[in-house]
């Protein structure tokens, strides 16, 4: 079994403006409302592709009643905690000439709702993957990942962790399955800005020597790249489509890797499994579905890998 770790789980509230202009007052073209949050996207997209999964996290107040109500009519498996006060939060991703996000803080977690999901994950079981996914409230330290993966060290659970700075690289000693930064994320952890592919993987092969075991670095327009624990490297184009937006492609990505890893065991199919999923999702107004993936899977199959060494 899958399980997602949701932190701070929101609706995402996406509207389309042409050409929106700051000070002035804006006309959507569009509006589309989704549940959101990086781990409930993951769970999301693999209800999309025929995987079960279940998803953890934290829900409260009114936002989060619409929340749980649009999972369960997704047909995802959930098993938030509720917060006694706040609110689950509302993200803004606008759509116009760039891409914007107003992302909300969230409610409080406070320490006896915290034991709680921990009494969740003591009883996943061994073979069964975890993935923490996304930022964490204000009132949470960012060790709180590797807290969680040092509880459950050495009882066979892989670990998917799909974070930024010291909330990835603190779980870096605790040996995860995979984690899986952008270009930019793995430049800001290294202080560096990364443009050429060579420095992308030579940045992923530092933090594979500090703890992880596969690493798969997402690159937008660029496609991505990866090296697994066997030390083969993997670099995919992006697929030709027409992008939309880029939420949730990166979700995505960890959604399809997983799908495409537990149906074949192989890292290489793996990986063309989360590019595509993940091309998917930019190349749709919403998160990937099945059909949209399988056609991109056999684009990529079709043209191979870059550099794809055996």
């Amino acid at each position: 079994m899958i399980y997602t770790v949701t932190f701070n789980p929101s609706l995402d509230y996406i509207v389309s403006v042409n050409h929106f202009r700051t000070g002035m007052v804006n006309r959507t073209e569009k509006e589309v409302i989704f549940p959101g949050g990086k781990g409930i996207n993951v769970s999301m997209v693999l209800s999309n592709v025929g995987v079960e999964s279940r998803a953890l996290g934290f829900l409260a107040g009114f936002t989060g009643e619409e929340i749980r109500r649009r999972l369960a009519a997704a047909n995802v498996k959930e098993q938030m905690i509720w917060l006694k006060n706040g609110h689950s939060r509302i993200n803004v991703k606008l759509r116009s000439d760039e891409e914007s996000e107003i992302n909300s803080q969230g409610p409080k977690i406070r320490e006896e709702a915290l034991k709680e999901l921990y009494g969740c994950l003591d009883r996943l079981k061994k073979g069964d993957f975890l993935v923490l996914a996304g930022s964490i409230p204000r009132s949470l330290p960012d060790t709180v990942y590797s807290e969680i993966m040092e509880r459950i060290r050495d009882r066979g659970i892989e670990v998917i962790v799909d974070a930024a700075g010291d909330l990835l690289v603190n779980v870096l000693p605790c040996r995860p399955f995979l984690i899986k930064p952008n270009n930019h994320e793995l430049g800001d952890i290294f202080g560096r800005n990364l443009s050429e592919k060579e420095e992308i993987l030579s940045c992923a092969r530092k933090l594979q020597q500090m703890g992880a075991r596969n690493v798969l670095v997402s690159m937008a327009g660029d496609g991505a790249v990866m090296i697994d624990e066997n030390g083969e490297t993997y670099d995919s184009p992006a697929p030709e489509g027409q992008v939309i937006g880029s939420v949730g492609a990166g979700d995505s990505m960890v959604a399809g890797f997983l799908a495409g890893y537990l149906k074949t065991g192989s890292f290489r199919e793996a990986f063309l499994f989360g590019v595509a999923a993940g091309s998917a999702s930019a190349f749709s107004e919403g998160l990937a579905d099945k059909e949209t993936v399988e056609a991109i899977l056999g684009q990529l199959k079709d043209t191979r890998l870059n550099g794809y060494k055996r």
